[in-house]
Order: structure tokens, then C-alpha cells, then sequence
């Protein structure tokens, strides 16, 4: 098949996509208009590391089915009231088959809701945090295809952030984990060279300005 060498599909509108969406109609939706693209809403942010943290041995089209069931079970990500949950939320979570019932990934939530906070006041937003970490591009590879896509689930970049999480306390926020995360708020650009997004992503990164 094409995409084993190249790592493009092409999508029903004759266009070459990177490969993994699989043209599955709300995949293809996600990568045509989120995946990559640079994102600074506290929120938001917060919300892509956790669900991150809960595709964790499971598929993101898993996780992408179910987000409207876990943006309402958790408050639309805003970590400020889930820093509140209780064990009685920990439980009715567990009771709720909308979502991936696992209480350690629900615990997590919970914990890094209120490492969430605290990171905020020692760096002002979730957004100056991250975005601080973008690598420059010396970090980057010269040309980014099928067989750098698949070689490189964490990188040095994603690994720093991994370890200078989890020294403030946060869990499921492993290399590649964080790199997964990475790909999705746009520090990085990984649309496969060819992919007719590629340029997309680019030029939004380009003019989007870095929190300060």
C-alpha cells in the first residue's frame, strides 16, 4: 500500500493526507482541522494532556469518540472545579460508561487538575508553559516523512517536559505521551511532508503568537 512508503493516503476529495486518519469521516475531521494546529486556551491545553493520558494503550479514534462524554464529565476540562472532585466523583466517574472507566487515569485527572493550578501560579498559564518548550528549528528534522513520523514516538524535547512534569507532581504524562501531545497543540509540525495540510499548519504556526 502507498502510505507504507510514503505515509499519504489520498482522501475523497482527491487530495494526499497523512495516513493514519484512515479517511474515517470524523478522523479525516480531526486531522483536516485540529490536529497540529497551535493552540494557548488554558483549557483546552489541559484537556488534550489528559485525554492524552487516557488513550494510553488504546487508540485516539477511541478517545475522540468519546470526548464530548468526557468534556462533560469533567467540567470542559476546566481544572479549576475538577481540583475539587471527590472520592463520590471518582465513583460516580467509574459509573459512567460514556467515558474510559479506569480509576487510575480518573485519579490522574483529578491530580494533575490541581498540579494544574499550582503550575499557573508559579508560571501564569498552562500556555507560557508549554509553548516555552517548542523546539527550535535546529531540533527539528530537515525533512519530516513516513519513516521520521513512525521512528520518533518521544523525542528530547518531550522527554524534558515528561520529567519536569512529573517533578511537579503530575502522572500519565510520559515522553511519549507528551509527545503525542506535542503533535496535537501544535508545537510541532509532524503533517507528513506532502500532506496537503502540511502548509496549512505551517502558516497558522507562523502567525500564531506565543504567550508571553
Amino acid at each position: 500500500m502507498a502510505e507504507n512508503i510514503t505515509g499519504l493516503i489520498e482522501g475523497p476529495d482527491g487530495q494526499l493526507r497523512c495516513f493514519w486518519h484512515g479517511n474515517l469521516p470524523d478522523y479525516l475531521h480531526y486531522h483536516d482541522n485540529e490536529w497540529g494546529r497551535p493552540v494557548d486556551n488554558d483549557h483546552r491545553l489541559f484537556e488534550k494532556i489528559c485525554l492524552e493520558g487516557f488513550q494510553s494503550g488504546l487508540s485516539w479514534l477511541t478517545i475522540l469518540r468519546k470526548r464530548e462524554n468526557f468534556r462533560e464529565a469533567f467540567e470542559g476540562f476546566d481544572f479549576e472545579r475538577i481540583a475539587r472532585f471527590t472520592e463520590a466523583d471518582v465513583e460516580r466517574l467509574l459509573g459512567n460508561p460514556g467515558i474510559i472507566r479506569h480509576g487510575g487515569k480518573i485519579r490522574s485527572t483529578i491530580n494533575n487538575a490541581r498540579r494544574a493550578i499550582e503550575l499557573c501560579e508559579k508560571e501564569g498559564s498552562l500556555a507560557r508553559y508549554f509553548w516555552r518548550f517548542e523546539p527550535g528549528p535546529q531540533d527539528r528534522p530537515a525533512t519530516f516523512d513516513y519513516p521520521t513520523l513512525v521512528a520518533n514516538p518521544k523525542t528530547e524535547v518531550s522527554t524534558r517536559i515528561s520529567k519536569d512534569l512529573k517533578k511537579r507532581g503530575w502522572s500519565f504524562v510520559g515522553p511519549t505521551t507528551v509527545y503525542a501531545f506535542m503533535q496535537a497543540i501544535g508545537l510541532v509540525n509532524d503533517h507528513i511532508e506532502g500532506c496537503v495540510y502540511r502548509p496549512t499548519v505551517e502558516k497558522e504556526r507562523q502567525t500564531f503568537k506565543r504567550p508571553s
